[in-house]
């Protein structure tokens, strides 16, 4: 059965080109399947019904997962034992008779512009770190990439004189968006000063990579995550706030803005319109509040 494993996984990447992270989320909800199975003897497909399917989301919930893990895995388990059948490894397909529960909608976490103001000139551009970390707040906020993206994008990837970046999104799709003037002009500072100079401390290669860590590195995620955390720190925001609520942010404030949803949708990279309504949500409660507060019969 790990083998079938195996080859889903294969399957995923070659023939379906998801992302490495996509695939990795595939792989920890399947070995979690996996377990629960052998814990039940099970070593074969067609042993699998939808009651030992059920018993298994049960088991989640009440380990207390999240109504949206057990959506995700829900999905993870349909799709994998299709590829079972379509690969001819069972006829026997649990999930046929098994809905996906619904989930709650709900509103992504977005910051105001003022605030997100604070959080990009939080950096001290006195210094390599803070001139590089300005350009990174500045694109992350003008362009709405995911922190996968962001960390990805190379040198040729930079189209300044025509004030655009590509990048490649989910499932290897390019797409090519625009850099507002501020952002392009803390990038060429940082590639001007700061990147040169974190350059010289990588004494093994020279990388293509755009944004360099201390030791003249790529960034990692984690690395994204916890610069942002201490310039929300320094700018006095007690939110939550993570790489994606930028990239929420940076939508939300389009459409308050007067932006056509269809547009939103290909900054975004999202293929599915639908993702992208959300933040219509998000606009109209904020006009709400807006009007609550100024509106004297309100």
């Amino acid at each position: 059965m790990k083998s079938d494993l195996e080859d889903y996984l294969h399957f995923l990447k070659i023939e379906r080109g998801l992302s490495e992270n996509t695939i990795k989320s595939y792989h920890r909800d399947l070995t979690r399947y996996f377990s629960f199975l052998e814990s039940r003897d099970i070593t074969q497909w067609d042993k699998i019904d939808r009651y030992i399917v059920l018993d298994f989301l049960e088991e989640l919930r009440e380990e207390g997962k999240s109504s949206t893990t057990i959506i995700r895995m829900v999905s993870s388990l349909r799709k994998f034992h299709q590829f079972l059948r379509q690969e001819r490894k069972t006829d026997n397909d649990p999930m046929q008779y098994i809905d996906t529960p619904k989930k709650a909608q709900k509103l992504p976490k977005t910051l105001s512009i003022k605030e997100v103001e604070k959080i990009i000139e939080a950096p001290d551009t006195s210094d390599v770190l803070g001139i590089r970390d300005r350009a990174i707040l500045e694109v992350m906020y003008a362009t709405g990439l995911r922190v996968t993206e962001l960390i990805s994008l190379k040198l040729d990837d930079l189209h300044l004189s025509l004030g655009l970046l590509q990048t490649l999104g989910k499932g290897d799709k390019e797409r090519i968006i625009p850099l507002g003037d501020v952002a392009i002009k803390w990038l060429e500072i940082y590639l001007e000063n700061s990147r040169q100079e974190l350059l010289y401390k990588n004494k093994k290669e020279k990388p293509t990579i755009l944004f360099l860590n201390y030791k003249g590195e790529g960034f990692s995620r984690q690395g994204i995550w916890k610069n942002l955390k201490v310039y929300v720190t320094e700018a006095g925001i007690e939110k939550d706030v993570t790489p994606h609520t930028l990239r929420h942010s940076f939508a939300t404030h389009l459409l308050e803005n007067g932006a056509d949803l269809r547009v939103v949708q290909e900054l975004l990279g999202h293929a599915d319109i639908s993702t992208t309504q959300i933040y219509t949500h998000i606009s109209k409660n904020r006009m709400a509040d807006v009007y609550k507060a100024h509106f004297p019969r309100a």
